[in-house]
């Protein structure tokens, strides 16, 4: 019974205009997004500064040049950057096709994702790092993707693109997972603001806990 009553209001969807699993147009549209992430994560290394000739004599002076913040940066983004990645896998394959608002909202997921690598030079940036506003564009940033991409499978469930129907107390699971990463980094912002950027970054530490915990709610609600 609570699998028709979810099915109840949803919306009715024109089959032309859904792009649909095992065609070459979806295909596609799975490269491109897929070369989006892996061009994101390669810029990363494009903001590392090469250190003065100076600052190779030896480790401390190495240390003091600032190199060990910025690969700090690029390790975390990378990080990010591909746990994103794997989230679009999931949804994607969790998918029977996506229509044009589906695929619009991905496009502006994976737009944000491009400008990962400019936020992250402003917070790993020795000159930049302490700063408030670097660390709170970047968690708007993350938050940004995140949501989008939430957004992007809701819409597939509200016009029946799921490969497996979920019911609501499911979905409820998928959206609280879901929701862990752009609350902690959203929630950041206004600490980052008040407090200071550095206690700001540590909340986002507790994503290292909440999402393996979310997930395995939302996989324990999907019987798997």
């Amino acid at each position: 019974m609570l699998s028709a009553m979810d099915g109840v209001g949803r919306e009715e969807i024109d089959d032309d205009e859904v792009i649909r699993r095992d065609t070459s147009e979806f295909d596609r549209g799975l490269s491109f997004f897929d070369a989006i992430y892996g061009f994101a994560v390669t810029l990363l290394i494009v903001n590392v500064d090469l250190p003065e000739p100076e600052a190779w004599r030896d480790l401390g002076s190495l240390s003091n040049s600032g190199l060990g913040h910025q690969l700090s940066g690029v390790v975390l983004s990378f990080v990010v950057i591909s746990a994103l990645w794997r989230v679009n896998v999931r949804m994607t394959k969790g998918l029977t096709g996506l229509d044009g608002p589906m695929v619009f909202t991905n496009l502006v997921a994976t737009g944000l994702v491009v400008l990962v690598p400019f936020t992250t030079d402003a917070i790993s940036n020795p000159a930049t790092a302490d700063l408030a506003l670097p660390t709170a564009f970047y968690a708007l940033n993350i938050a940004g993707v995140a949501l989008a991409q939430a957004a992007v499978y809701q819409r597939g469930r509200a016009v029946g693109l799921e490969r497996r129907a979920t019911s609501a107390r499911e979905n409820g699971m998928l959206l609280l997972a879901a929701a862990a990463t752009p609350v902690v980094f959203l929630s950041s912002v206004p600490v980052a603001v008040t407090v200071g950027a550095g206690t700001a970054q540590l909340m986002w530490v507790s994503l290292v806990v909440l999402l393996p915990l979310t997930g395995g709610l939302a996989k324990r609600a999907r019987g798997t």
